[in-house]
């Protein structure tokens, strides 16, 4: 007998919004919505498809009455596929995240941030091939 990871669940105060940034961040897209969750992937899960073998997970965005009290236990890192670290950054303040310090110090080599509800999440380097990053307009 086995588990699959299907999906990762974030609590949240305004699902709708936070799933409309990390779609923008990851180009993934509205799969399922319902009263109070919006639940986002690259794709559409199906269970033959789960069975079969282990598919990306779907990120579940929940409303939650309580705020966040403390820093994450578990974090999202991202890596740039087609951009310059910097770029991305610059590119994901422009969607409404924001720099913040949990301690990594000047020089961790990679960039903490956090999303439109303060969950932290690392910009780690380029996965960009070296001459063909892309500077988006």
């Amino acid at each position: 007998m086995t588990s699959r990871f299907t999906e990762l669940a974030v609590d949240c105060h305004d699902p709708e919004r936070l799933a409309a940034f990390w779609c923008q961040v990851l180009d993934f897209k509205v799969i399922d919505r319902s009263e109070g969750k919006v639940e986002i992937g690259s794709w559409v899960p199906t269970i033959e498809d789960v069975r079969a073998r282990q598919m990306p997970p779907t990120l579940l965005f929940i409303r939650v009455p309580e705020a966040r009290t403390v820093k994450n236990r578990l974090h999202f890192d991202i890596s740039p596929i087609d951009n310059s670290t910097d770029d991305e950054v610059t590119r994901l303040l422009g969607l409404g995240a924001a720099r913040t310090d949990v301690g990594q110090g000047p020089h961790c080599g990679w960039v903490v941030m956090a999303d439109p509800e303060g969950n932290e999440f690392c910009v780690l380097r380029t996965l960009a091939p070296q001459g063909r990053q892309v500077v988006e307009s």
